[in-house]
């Protein structure tokens, strides 16, 4: 029988990952902190519109969180305390601590209920298409009850390690993430200040040594000085910061991330921070003199 799967937290990412549970016949309820959103959805799947998160968790037998803040998993986990039935699942979608991940786990266990982080990667695009990849830590039996659900949402599920691993994961990808972003925008600043076809140079180099995701994906767009949210870069910002709090711990130093979260301190004072974080674009810009020609006649 097919588990019933409660979600909490309907926003860029959390909206289509709840579409796709309910996709693949799922879905059984929803609770956003917002009504308006979780009454919509509730009418658009026909599912229930739970009353706050422990009738939600009351009602389930798996629950997905997708929420931007440690400190609000660790409140949800105390509002669904009393509705957590034993074995009963938590699914943490959330980019959290890894400290966060454990409180969050004793939580769980303390009502008898199971917990896995289980943090995601591949932006808002990947959320609506079912492509995200997760990084999972926890029981691996656990994981195989869970499976049916994360299925529904991802095309990747990878065993980390014990509760806390997914999170470290995703930090690991967060802090290539900066550094991809930054190379990648800073590169095609040089390009644009050197005259260069933009988009040529895009399709040349994707298909080469520094072909990535971030390029062929935001590349096409940054050139157009558009920056529609994928990822929001306050959320990237905040994600730095617990792996520079990660860092800290094996008293260790991540020069990349303080350089990348100085762009961004700039950015989110001049109003960018909802922007995606291909507006890294406009501070690598402004590193060249806009009135200096190219050594070259570009045609």
């Amino acid at each position: 029988m097919n588990p019933r799967v409660g979600f909490i937290g309907l926003g860029a990412m959390g909206l289509p990952m709840a579409r796709n549970l309910h996709r693949a016949g799922l879905l059984a309820a929803v609770w956003n902190r917002t009504a308006t959103k979780s009454r919509a959805l509730a009418a658009e799947t026909s599912c229930r519109q739970a009353a706050d998160p422990a009738d939600l968790a009351r009602g389930s037998d798996i629950v997905v969180l997708c929420v931007s803040a440690d400190r609000d998993v660790l409140d949800l986990m105390a509002a669904m305390a009393p509705g957590l039935a034993p074995e009963s699942i938590i699914v943490d979608c959330s980019t959290v601590a890894p400290e966060t991940a454990c409180k969050a786990a004793e939580t769980a266990r303390f009502h008898g209920a199971d917990f896995l982080d289980c943090p995601v990667s591949g932006g808002v695009e990947g959320a609506h298409q079912a492509s995200l990849v997760t990084m999972v830590g926890g029981d691996p039996a656990t994981l195989e009850r869970a499976r049916p659900a994360l299925s529904a949402m991802t095309r990747k599920i990878a065993w980390m390690g014990p509760v806390g691993a997914g999170q470290a994961t995703k930090a690991v990808n967060q802090v290539m993430a900066a550094g991809i972003a930054a190379a990648v925008t800073e590169a095609l600043a040089l390009g644009a200040a050197a005259g260069l076809p933009l988009d040529r140079v895009i399709e040349v180099v994707s298909g080469g040594a520094a072909g990535n995701w971030f390029l062929e994906r935001r590349g096409p767009t940054l050139i157009q000085n558009h920056f529609e949210t994928g990822f929001k870069l306050a959320l990237h910002d905040k994600d730095l910061a617990i792996c520079e709090q990660i860092a800290a711990q094996y008293r260790g130093d991540l020069p990349l991330v303080r350089t990348v979260r100085a762009d961004y301190a700039a950015l989110m004072a001049s109003g960018f921070g909802d922007e995606d974080i291909s507006a890294l674009y406009r501070r690598k810009r402004a590193l060249f003199d806009p009135d200096a020609g190219p050594p070259f006649d570009a045609e």
